[in-house]
């Protein structure tokens, strides 16, 4: 069994929220206010800013306070974890098929026989 690494938790937690995930889409474009973020939510800032603690706690987003102003800004390096466990989890599964494919071709070739 692969080592766990808890922090993927986190960031397939992050990303479970399709709030979170536009929030993500919009930061992606550059940084972003929190109250740029918050508008087409609809949702109120305390609302706001916990799913924007989620995405900091992920190491997907940052935020930084200038005067009265708080800004996000995207990590995107943040998600290497999960491109990583995904590409492992796409070589096992395509192993294992092609190992059915090769098993199956060969009963078929028996078959003819």
């Amino acid at each position: 069994m692969a080592k766990h690494d808890p922090h993927l938790d986190d960031l397939f937690h992050a990303l479970a929220d399709p709030t979170r995930r536009m929030m993500l889409a919009r930061l992606a474009r550059g940084h972003a206010a929190v109250s740029e973020l918050a508008g087409p939510s609809g949702l109120r800032l305390p609302t706001v800013l916990r799913h924007l603690s989620v995405l900091e706690a992920a190491g997907l987003v940052t935020s930084a306070k200038d005067g009265r102003v708080r800004s996000c800004a995207l990590q995107p390096e943040a998600l290497a974890p999960m491109r990583d466990w995904l590409e492992g989890q796409r070589k096992t599964w395509e192993g294992q098929l092609d190992r059915l494919d090769d098993y199956v071709m060969t009963l078929m070739k028996e078959r003819e026989k």
